[in-house]
């Protein structure tokens, strides 16, 4: 009589495994046929070539004014005046009783700046190097807030200019509260190869030599819940084919923002950084060609520049302890785009 052998009892855990094996298989046969069915049917839709507006109210898209302005560019002079106003931000006291110091601060992302630090109750100082109508019309702007304002007239690749705009700014408001980095300079070129060593001393000096000479003037004022806040970019952090030394000084900004935030730590002051994407100031009027100036921000995912409102109030969540007394070291991107680090 042969002998059999059976197989033993399938236990109940493979089994289990066997069933949702077989569970995923039967998922992606349905997915398999839907694929199968968009292939032989109408074409998936196209990503949405229309900008995209996620406020309250409608910003200016693209076509952008085919201009081109002389540097250091003047926001008086521009076809399409950029918008600061930010006519919905209501403020509440968050920087009640604090002194800032704004560099760049007469237009641009600066003016924007400035004038939602004075709705939110602070006294602002204005750097600005030589566009006396902008610097102006800012210093008009924050005084109808409530506030007070000075305007500094000066070079902030000199530190004995650096040290005289904070001691003016304390004998002017009695403390320092907030600097705000801010001032730059930015001009492309399509190779290496044009960039002279007079040209990238420029840059360094302004963007890089500026903000630590800035800084280092200031410290000695700043107090524990004082802030620091630098403007980096997103070509510091994906860098720019065709803004070598900009993009350079933008990554030594983010750089330079991390270490002094470990630096200034123990004693109570915070430092961070903004990093904007395309913002329409006279910065980029006063760098591209007419040609190119009126696709400004049309390759970001909401296919349109931002306007200087749309950055401003992330510099007053920085600066005010009650919103970011935890948040140091940070840069923070605003570029339009999903995936900017």
């Amino acid at each position: 009589m042969k002998s059999t052998t059976s197989s033993p009892p399938k236990s109940a855990k493979s089994a289990g495994t066997a069933h949702t094996a077989e569970k995923q298989r039967e998922v992606q046969r349905a997915q398999d046929a839907k694929d199968s069915a968009q292939e032989s049917g109408k074409p998936a839709a196209k990503k949405s070539s229309q900008p995209a507006q996620a406020g309250s109210h409608q910003q200016p898209v693209n076509p952008m004014p085919a201009q081109h302005l002389s540097k250091p560019g003047q926001e008086a002079d521009m076809a399409l005046r950029p918008r600061f106003e930010a006519p919905d931000y209501q403020g509440s006291g968050k920087l009640e009783g604090m002194t800032a110091l704004i560099t760049g601060g007469d237009s641009g992302i600066g003016r924007a700046v400035a004038l939602l630090y004075a709705r939110e109750g602070a006294d602002v100082a204005i750097v600005h190097l030589d566009e006396d109508e902008d610097a102006e019309e800012t210093r008009r702007h924050v005084e109808n807030e409530g506030t007070r304002c000075i305007v500094i007239k000066g070079d902030v690749c000199n530190p004995a200019f650096c040290r005289e705009a904070v001691d003016k700014t304390i004998e002017a408001f009695g403390k320092l509260d907030i600097l705000v980095n801010n001032a730059a300079f930015q001009l492309h070129a399509s190779s290496i190869e044009d960039i002279t060593d007079e040209r990238f001393d420029l840059t360094l000096r302004t963007n890089v030599f500026g903000y630590f000479q800035m800084a280092r003037a200031a410290v000695p004022h700043l107090g524990q819940g004082s802030s620091i806040i630098n403007t980096g970019s997103v070509t510091g952090l994906e860098g720019s084919a065709h803004l070598l030394d900009y993009s350079t000084t933008k990554g030594a900004i983010h750089a330079f923002t991390k270490s002094l935030a470990s630096n200034l730590l123990p004693k109570g002051i915070r430092v961070n950084a903004v990093a904007p994407g395309p913002v329409w100031t006279p910065l980029n009027p006063a760098d591209s060609p007419p040609e190119k100036v009126k696709d400004f921000g049309k390759n970001t995912d909401m296919r349109r520049p931002a306007q200087p409102e749309e950055l401003s109030p992330a510099y007053v969540f920085l600066a005010a302890p009650s919103c970011a007394s935890y948040i140091t070291g940070i840069v923070l991107p605003i570029t339009g785009s999903v995936g900017a680090v």
